[in-house]
């Protein structure tokens, strides 16, 4: 007679994976960005996006509570405006 040990369901296998790339509710949205930015290589994107998102940050940037989203939406607006020129 043997035993076979239950498999993770790929889904909870994933779903392990992502959470300790990205830190949960606690964090912080800048916190979480950082993390994901930092988890990314690279990705296929519409550029629109990219501009949209560059004006957000950059609004964020300004506005943003706590001086650790600020520096995070200021650096990833950089990025993402730098992306798009290297990109042209």
């Amino acid at each position: 007679m043997s035993t076979t040990t239950p498999q993770p369901s790929p889904r909870t296998a994933l779903g392990r994976g992502v959470s300790t790339l990205i830190p949960g509710p606690a964090a912080s949205s800048g916190e979480q960005a950082a993390a994901a930015l930092a988890a990314l290589r690279t990705a296929t994107v519409h550029v629109g996006v990219l501009q949209a998102a560059a004006v957000l940050l950059g609004e964020l940037a300004r506005t943003g509570e706590d001086g650790t989203t600020r520096e995070t939406a200021a650096t990833t607006a950089a990025l993402i405006e730098q992306a798009m020129r290297t990109a042209e």
